[in-house]
């Protein structure tokens, strides 16, 4: 009995630290950016715009090199800690998709969505609606490669960069025939030095390797790498995607602002949708909270945060929407908001039987009904899973 082939996703951020910089300072847009040191400095470029890679700049390259091809180049110093935010933003959209994430690097991942339901039916609406939810979040862009392996969905995502979604064909006979008029150097693992010695036993295009027996190649190549580079040309790898094992200490969401935000009503709308996804997070997770964190960056990037402790854990989102704007509504707004993010800690199991919430003595003095809240956080969980996050919102609070 066959299984069906697993559908794959390999998402890279387009020109990752470029990109956090011409989002971050508007006056870049457009512009050639070169992220790194500067020439007096001996310095390298860590990553460049698409616009200063149209002069020929490259990663890696020397900075003088890089303004000697394009003089009116913009260097900025690399930002670590900035370009680690936004990751853990990009990477939580993934998990919201799926739980089955790799992470290759800050910008980059491994998706398996196998499981998500209507994936088999249209194999580019996930990876589309992703697209476009990592626009919308953050104001970056992304390609996706969609595939029934690692190796292939990582070669769709480089075919159509910037900004591009590329499916590979998943029949065998049809995966063969799209590699085979690729050079070697396509082959994940196959660099300069390794495509010139292939090029020295004749074998310069993919097409070439594939006419050779698994165990010829072994011969050319050695025991080792020879299997797998003819695995590979083949189209055949069968690796997992490997969720990182971690513990999550806290779940937070946040939205960058492409324009700074200055009206307070919508603020709390951005807030609540917020506090929406990290509570549908907490019971993904069948975790509780017991901090509430809200996060502000103003216009002038100064950042502050302000923390809550909870009467008693939870992930039921009325308390949680209840305490995120009570927090919200003490925090004083002298500038207009360029980043808003909200956060809970302090994660723990809820008891057996007890469900989102654990009891207080004056449950039944405050009128609340926590079976009926968690009822209502199932109902709509489903609903947003099968439609999407648009499909409710809430009242007016």
């Amino acid at each position: 009995m066959s299984t069906a082939p697993h559908i794959i996703l390999h998402v890279d951020m387009d020109a990752f630290f470029a990109s956090v910089e011409q989002l971050d300072h508007p006056e870049l847009r457009g512009r050639p950016v070169i992220v790194g040191a500067r020439p007096e400095e001996r310095g390298v470029v860590a990553t460049c715009s698409y616009e200063a890679r149209r002069f020929g700049v490259r990663s890696a390259m020397p900075s003088s090199t890089a303004l000697r091809l394009c003089p009116q180049a913009i260097i900025v110093p690399v930002r670590h800690e900035r370009y680690c935010e936004v990751s853990d933003q990009i990477m939580a959209i993934f998990r919201e998709l799926t739980p089955l994430v790799e992470p290759v690097s800050v910008d980059e991942a491994f998706l398996d969505i196998t499981g998500v339901p209507g994936s088999a039916d249209d194999l580019e609406a996930p990876a589309r609606a992703l697209k476009q939810r990592i626009r919308e979040r953050t104001g970056l862009t992304a390609s996706v490669g969609v595939a029934p392996n690692k190796f292939l969905a990582k070669l769709a995502s480089d075919l159509r960069k910037p900004d591009g979604l590329s499916v590979m064909p998943f029949a065998s006979a049809e995966i063969v025939a799209f590699l085979a008029p690729l050079p070697v150097n396509r082959i994940w693992g196959v660099g300069e030095r390794t495509a010139e010695e292939l090029a020295r036993r004749g074998l310069r295009h993919i097409g070439q390797i594939q006419q050779l027996t698994s165990a010829a190649v072994a011969r050319l190549c050695g025991p080792t790498f020879g299997p797998r580079l003819w695995q590979l040309a083949n189209g055949i790898d069968d690796r997992p995607v490997e969720p990182e094992a971690r513990e999550e200490k806290s779940i937070s969401h946040e939205e960058t602002f492409i324009e700074d935000i200055a009206d307070p009503v919508r603020l709390r709308l951005e807030l609540l949708q917020l506090v929406e996804k990290v509570g549908r997070r907490l019971r993904q997770a069948n975790r509780l909270g017991r901090t509430i964190q809200l996060k502000l960056r103003f216009a002038d990037f100064r950042t502050i945060t302000r923390q809550q402790s909870l009467p008693r854990p939870t992930a039921s989102d009325r308390p949680l929407v209840t305490a995120a704007l009570a927090l919200f509504e003490r925090q004083t707004l002298p500038q207009p908001i360029r980043l808003i993010g909200f956060g809970v800690s302090g994660l723990v199991e809820p008891r057996p039987g007890l469900g989102l919430r654990q009891p207080s003595l004056f449950d039944d003095e405050t009128g609340e009904d926590p079976a009926r809240e968690q009822a209502l956080d199932r109902a709509v969980d489903e609903l947003r899973a099968l439609y999407g996050d648009r499909i409710l919102r809430r009242g007016k609070w």
